[in-house]
């Protein structure tokens, strides 16, 4: 098990974060708010039946709504709670337990890779680079990675785009939200698009 992310610190700190988590998109969702923009985007990049990786899946709300229009998604995620609360709500998904720092499935090689909800701002610091190398070692030919995450919580722009090129992957497209607005220099969300530097 690599060093405390900042989600389990913040679970040390209230063993209620995570039920409140699961909650806040329960209720954002009997308020009729979209949830799905992420789920949008992945699903316009791919064919039907895509195999898919939900790194960091919390309670399901991407890979959940991947699976219902039909591609074959994996979703890990460190928090045993939220695994359980994917589980109830999309038990057509394979719902892991893991550690992203040390993701390891070795009959899986996915088309398309989503981080999103800002999962890489809660990783212990320094494993962004080895986490990222890890997803690039997952990827499928062709496939590759889309990440999200607001670049005003700690780990910024700049350090992610040296950990990106730390792992051997190569950024093609940035945008500031997941339905592709551009991204300047005032943006304070981040959506990259990757692949294996290997590629270029």
């Amino acid at each position: 098990m690599s060093a405390k992310n900042l989600w389990e610190q913040q679970r040390l700190a209230n063993p209620g974060h995570s039920a409140w988590y699961i909650s806040r998109f329960q209720e954002m969702r009997a308020e009729g708010r979209d949830l799905h923009g992420e789920a949008r985007l992945v699903d316009a990049m791919l064919p039907r039946k895509s195999r898919i990786l939900d790194a960091g899946c919390g309670p399901g709300r991407v890979g959940g709504e991947l699976a219902r229009h039909g591609h074959d998604v994996v979703g890990v995620d460190l928090d045993d709670e939220l695994i359980a609360a994917a589980q109830q709500d999309h038990p057509m998904v394979d719902w892991r337990v893991g550690d992203l720092a040390e993701l390891d499935l070795p009959q899986h090689r996915f088309d398309l890779i989503v981080c999103a909800g800002n999962v890489m701002t809660f990783l212990a610091p320094g494993t962004a680079p080895g986490v990222l190398t890890r997803f690039c070692a997952h990827l499928a030919d062709n496939g590759r990675i889309v990440v999200g995450f607001g670049t005003n919580r700690g780990y910024e722009r700049e350090q992610f785009s040296e950990d990106v090129i730390a792992a051997g992957l190569v950024e093609t497209n940035a945008f500031s939200t997941w339905d592709l607005r551009p991204f300047t220099a005032e943006s304070d969300f981040l959506v990259s698009f990757l692949e294996p530097a290997a590629r270029y």
